[in-house]
């Protein structure tokens, strides 16, 4: 599975793959190279983690295999959260820094819609760092409920 710091430890997103750390809803959906997951920060119910299975640091590592299904992977699981969440847009980005190195890439698939603009003020990155420095994080119970939903419409 995993290589380099991931697999014996250190990584944020392989101890929750792993197990090794807690993760409200658990995984939403596994491929042969790709693991999905709620995102455990503070970017709203719904939020999803689209990363690789293994330990990946840049982009450039995917192998053929994990490159030729992330695209229709982030294009199902946006759909899945466009049907669960019903926002305006779905944000789709890259981020891969854990304490300013580069960490275990992982793909933000973000519902938002006109309540989260305006509560912060702000959309798009801004949105998001918003978000981030209010800290509010979406309770257990309701991560529970969307993931249970995500896992039917991604079936």
């Amino acid at each position: 599975m995993a290589e380099g710091t991931g697999a014996g430890g250190g990584c944020k997103a392989c101890d929750l793959m792993l197990g090794r750390a807690p993760l409200p809803g658990g995984s939403v959906l596994r491929t042969e190279s790709w693991v999905v997951e709620h995102c455990v920060g503070p970017l709203g119910l719904g939020t999803l983690v689209v990363k690789p299975a293994r330990h990946v640091l840049h982009v450039a590592e995917l192998t053929a295999q994990e490159s030729g299904e992330l695209g229709p992977l982030l294009q199902r699981v946006s759909a899945a959260v466009t049907e669960v969440m019903a926002p305006e847009q779905v944000y789709v980005c890259l981020w891969s820094h854990a304490g300013g190195a580069p960490g275990h890439i992982h793909f933000v698939v973000q519902p938002v819609g006109a309540r989260d603009m305006s509560r912060f003020a702000a959309f798009g990155p801004a949105l998001q760092v918003a978000m981030g420095e209010a800290g509010h994080f979406p309770e257990a119970a309701d991560v529970r409920r969307v993931c249970d939903r995500l896992r039917e419409v991604l079936g």
